[in-house]
């Protein structure tokens, strides 16, 4: 039977060997490692991978322990709970950030999951492989890897750029807020607060978007994960702030850097129940049903212990104590502004964003300037190419340190 069909092998799937490299953040890891294993007594200083650093708020800790002890009762335990998640957490995610808004979600638009990351890169299923998709440039890797990983993309130039792939440049000279593509695109990729420039988009900005997609008939996949570090009362934290937006948009967030979940692990989608795509006769289809569907099938929802620490940060208290904990992270993106300015670098971004993206001196390249920062100053950052072909020249530095080690940090620059 194997010799008429000819397949004597397990095969695999090689949109894998597409992928450019290794995925950013190990690379770094494995630079760190090696430069360790040679200055043992070197101590580095991170100010790279966006992990929080502050502890969780004592009122979260509270709420984990009381679900903590219902789990050893007969009569609070829980097993497997609601794939979509508890109705305590969507209902105050739902009064909390978006009623207040003037946004009108129902329970039914609401999906409680483990992490945006996630959600970003397994929301694409729902969509076929021949949609054209059209990502910033620089951006977040996780939208162009997951869709090289489908198949929804060609082969890489000696760029890194993707032949099927829609690049949207963003630098300084657009504020780092892409164009409108000059050709159609089915799904957009859009990140306000953006990781890594560190730019926001205004209502203006955002209602092209939402025009644009309104008369294309595509789909915005819009990442607000660091809504909660916007400042300026004038710039949207959701894009459904935008008339019309629930007709063309996804909206994914995370409670990793709002209240430090990043080894917690809860965050949320949305999909309006009025968002549309199409098949490939042109009939329209609602697309939360279907992500309804692959939610339920391939997630058994986020753990209930989570979910009550997740629904603490709602409470009076709980924002009190959040808030001293995000303004811990953009005092020290003060600092790092201030800092570097004063050092003559070109900086961008920490003013509405947990992200420093900065130009390179000298006309170096990205991971020229890490290598340099990392054995002059043992200082690490993420080299902007990392992020696609346009972050070339430019290098991202997080808020998510201690700030006696910003301090530092920013004392150690002196010398690169």
């Amino acid at each position: 039977m194997l010799a008429e069909t000819g397949k004597l092998m397990t095969t695999i799937n090689e949109n894998f060997l597409k992928l450019q490299a290794g995925y950013l953040f190990p690379e770094i890891s494995r630079r760190i490692r090696a430069f360790q294993t040679k200055n043992p007594d070197a101590r580095i200083i991170s100010l790279g991978i966006g992990d929080v650093t502050q502890p969780l708020a004592p009122v979260i800790i509270k709420a984990m322990r009381k679900a903590v002890d219902q789990m050893g009762t007969e009569a609070g335990f829980r097993g497997y709970g609601p794939e979509l998640g508890y109705d305590f957490l969507i209902d105050a995610i739902i009064d909390n950030d978006f009623n207040p808004r003037g946004i009108d979600l129902h329970k039914s638009e609401l999906f409680i999951s483990d992490g945006a990351k996630c959600d970003i890169a397994n929301i694409q299923e729902v969509f076929a492989l021949d949609n054209v998709v059209a990502i910033p440039d620089p951006v977040y890797p996780v939208y162009v890897d997951s869709n090289v990983m489908a198949g929804r993309i060609g082969k890489a130039n000696q760029q890194g750029q993707y032949d099927k792939i829609v690049y949207m440049p963003c630098t300084a000279e657009n504020d780092f807020v892409p164009k409108l593509p000059d050709q159609h695109v089915d799904l957009i990729y859009l990140c306000f607060p953006n990781n890594p420039t560190g730019a926001v988009a205004t209502m203006e900005q955002l209602k092209k978007w939402v025009d644009y997609a309104k008369e294309n008939k595509a789909i915005i996949l819009f990442d607000a994960a660091y809504e909660a570090f916007i400042s300026d009362p004038d710039i949207p934290h959701s894009i459904y702030e935008i008339d019309g937006a629930k007709d063309v948009a996804i909206e994914f967030r995370s409670f990793s850097k709002t209240a430090g979940f990043t080894g917690v692990r809860c965050a949320f989608t949305i999909v309006p129940k009025q968002l549309q795509a199409y098949t490939k006769d042109g009939r329209a289809v609602e697309v939360n049903p279907l992500w309804n569907r692959r939610h339920s099938t391939k997630f058994n929802g986020a753990s209930y212990i989570s979910q009550a620490g997740a629904a603490a940060v709602y409470t009076p208290e709980g924002k009190k104590q959040c808030r001293r904990i995000i303004d811990i992270y953009m005092s020290n993106a003060v600092l790092i502004r201030k800092s570097l300015t004063k050092l003559g670098y070109d900086v961008y971004g920490g003013v509405n964003a947990p992200y420093i993206w900065m130009k390179t001196p000298d006309g170096l390249s990205s991971w020229d300037f890490f290598d340099r920062l990392l054995t002059k100053a043992n200082v690490v950052g993420t080299p902007g190419v990392g992020f696609g072909p346009s972050g070339e020249g430019y290098f991202r530095l997080t808020t998510f340190a201690k700030p006696p080690d910003v301090k530092e940090a920013m004392q150690r620059f002196a010398a690169v």
